[in-house]
């Protein structure tokens, strides 16, 4: 199998949150992607709120997918230079739980700098890898 790529910018608004889950899905359909769709659908979901609900602003973030053998690996790239954290769990604030769900389901997950910002990704590998 080849490597297959995607890219897309999306506006930093509530309303790019399911449009990125729906071009993810329908990408893994079209790839024919054994991985856990719903899985990456959740995960790219909080990835792209964490940027609506944090960075926010008039750049653009950037939904990037790549599809290889063993793995499919989605990341989200933004302007801003602030990490992502894992937060304590509160039954306080029923927010904050979105990269602890991605460390839970990812195999694998980081954040890097990119381009003045940075750009948080993780890794799904297929069933039974």
């Amino acid at each position: 199998m080849s490597t297959l790529r995607a890219s897309v910018d999306l506006l930093p608004t509530a309303r790019s949150v399911p449009v990125a889950r729906h071009l993810v899905l329908d990408l893994l359909r079209s790839w024919r992607a054994p991985h856990d769709h719903d899985d990456a659908a959740l995960l790219v979901t909080e990835l792209v709120a964490n940027v609506v609900d944090h960075v926010g602003g008039e750049t653009v973030l950037t939904l990037e997918l790549t599809l290889s053998d063993d793995w499919l690996r989605i990341a989200v790239a933004d302007g801003s230079g602030v990490r992502p954290v894992i937060r304590e769990m509160s039954t306080d604030n029923p927010r904050g739980r979105g990269m602890r769900l991605v460390a839970a389901i990812a195999d694998q997950w980081g954040a890097e700098d990119h381009r003045g910002g940075k750009r948080v990704w993780f890794d799904l590998r297929p069933p039974g890898l």
